[in-house]
């Protein structure tokens, strides 16, 4: 390995994951109104005539943000996140009264309590106990 691999990185944050979705205002409404996130960033970007949008939300107080990106190549979906609550049980039910379809809550020995769900686009967020 040369003394470039070996060297520490210079990286300290993971800023904005991204998520490409097929429909950038349905995937805004699903992410502000059912999983409580704010929208942070809204802009036009790269060719307005192709409607070029850079849309980021991301949960209230959070540093790190989820950027909702038509697709680039190929088709939207496929993706994963995962949030951090201190009580899984309760913002599953949360979700479950908001017309959410989640998956079970796992409680295994060893790992955190989590459940998952999908947006419309088959990306998967994953909500995990801390």
């Amino acid at each position: 390995m040369s003394d470039l691999t070996q060297s520490k990185t210079t990286v300290n944050n993971l800023g904005v994951a991204m998520f490409t979705v097929s429909d950038v205002d349905a995937a805004i409404d699903f992410y502000t109104s059912k999983l409580g996130f704010e929208v942070r960033t809204d802009v036009t970007f790269g060719d307005p005539d192709q409607g070029g949008r850079w849309v980021e939300v991301a949960p209230p107080g959070s540093t790190a943000r989820l950027a909702l990106n038509p697709p680039m190549n190929g088709q939207p979906g496929g993706s994963s996140i995962g949030l951090e609550t201190p009580d899984p049980a309760a913002e599953r039910e949360r979700l479950i009264a908001l017309g959410v379809e989640p998956g079970d809550l796992m409680d295994m020995p060893g790992t955190p309590p989590m459940f998952s769900l999908t947006d419309a686009d088959g990306n998967y967020v994953w909500i995990v106990g801390v």
